[in-house]
Order: structure tokens, then sequence, then C-alpha cells
């Protein structure tokens, strides 16, 4: 097979969350990041779906679970299930909607208080191509970043700008966080028996995985 991988040929699942409110283009990044798609028809996402995609982080397969919802309050009652497992989070505003960077501090405690301590929280700000419109500079949300601890960049998912890079970047720190704690209490994750996996949040829809015997 060479350098083939199987779809299902990983190394690690990451389950990521996409959080902030309505209409600030979760959806897109999602479908930029994973299709590379972008549709101008701005349709409100209903209920949660998920998209997937594996990048290569060092020497590893990473294979990303990225959670999208509708940012809309009559949803909120999935919060829970919604973040369980989750070890990064994308929380988006829209450079162009003050309110929806307001509100970023709401989604951010939200977050916190359904997810492990060690989840990775990059803040973004999309819609960055829209200059002309910008009502949150980029100084402020470095500011708010700076004070909470989590990373951020602007991107454009309709001029597919930064998408990559955040979620890469998101994809990369978690791995980092894994790598360490594996460091932490002196295991080797090779030398664990095969199958056994690896919990990282508190529960284990991310984890790492180990190939079995017959695989190719």
């Amino acid at each position: 097979m060479g350098a083939y991988r199987a779809d299902d040929d990983y190394d690690y699942l990451f389950k990521l969350v996409l959080i902030g409110d309505s209409g600030v283009g979760k959806s897109n990044l999602l479908s930029r990041f994973t299709r590379n798609e972008f549709s101008l028809e701005s349709k409100s996402t209903i209920g949660v779906e998920f998209a997937t995609r594996s990048i290569h982080v060092d020497d590893k397969v990473v294979k990303a679970q990225i959670w999208d919802t509708a940012g809309q309050e009559r949803y909120r009652a999935i919060t829970s299930a919604y973040y369980r497992g989750a070890v990064g989070a994308l929380l988006v505003y829209d450079v162009t909607r003050h309110v929806t960077f307001e509100n970023v501090e709401r989604w951010l405690k939200e977050l916190r208080d359904h997810t492990d301590s060690n989840i990775v929280i990059m803040l973004v700000g999309n819609k960055a191509d829209l200059r002309h419109l910008r009502a949150v500079t980029t100084e402020d949300a470095t500011a708010f970043a700076e004070r909470e601890n989590t990373f951020f960049m602007e991107t454009s998912a309709l001029e597919s700008l930064n998408v990559e890079n955040a979620f890469t970047e998101v994809l990369t720190q978690i791995h980092r966080v894994v790598s360490r704690k594996a460091l932490d209490v002196g295991d080797d994750p090779a030398a664990l028996p095969k199958g056994q996996t690896i919990t990282v949040g508190k529960d284990d829809v991310s984890a790492v995985k180990k190939v079995g015997c017959c695989s190719a």
C-alpha cells in the first residue's frame, strides 16, 4: 500500500467543538476546513452536525472530529452532550458585529463549565475579509485572548484566510498536551498493549488509537 493510509488509520482522534453566536460563520469554517467549500447561502444549523478531517502533526496522523451547533438560545439544551469529550474548541465571533464579541465571555464560561481544564481554546475573529465593516479591533481581541489564556486568530472562511492555520494550531497544541500528559505519568504510549486507549478528556471520544495486530 505504500504511503496510502485508510480513512480509519489514525493515531489520535480529537473532538473539537465550534461555539459562538449564530451567524458568525461556524458552519463555513467547518466546511472550508473539512471540504474546502464555502456557501454564500447562509442557513442556520439546526441541532448538531459534525465533520472529520485527518492531518499530520509531527509524525502522527491526527483525526479531528469537529462538532458544529446552532448558536441560537433555543438549542441550548444540547450543551452537556455537545461538549462531552471535547479537547479543543474554536470560539468564533464576527469581526463586523461587536455583540458577537461581547458574548464570547459567556460562551467561554459555558465551555469551561463543561470541559476538561486542559482544553485548548482558539478565539477566532471570522469575516476578516469585510475590512470596511470591522467593529472589533484586533487589539481588543488579542488583549482578551491574553487575559483568558486562549489562542487567537482572525480568519476569513470566504477567502480561506487562516482557516487551515486555526484548526491545525489547535490540533497541534492538543497533541502537545497529550504528549506531555503521557510523559508526565511516565507512560510510553508505544509500550501500551495493542488496543488500549488513553483517555484525554473526561470522556473518551478523544482517545489515542492503537492499531491492532492485523492492520496493514
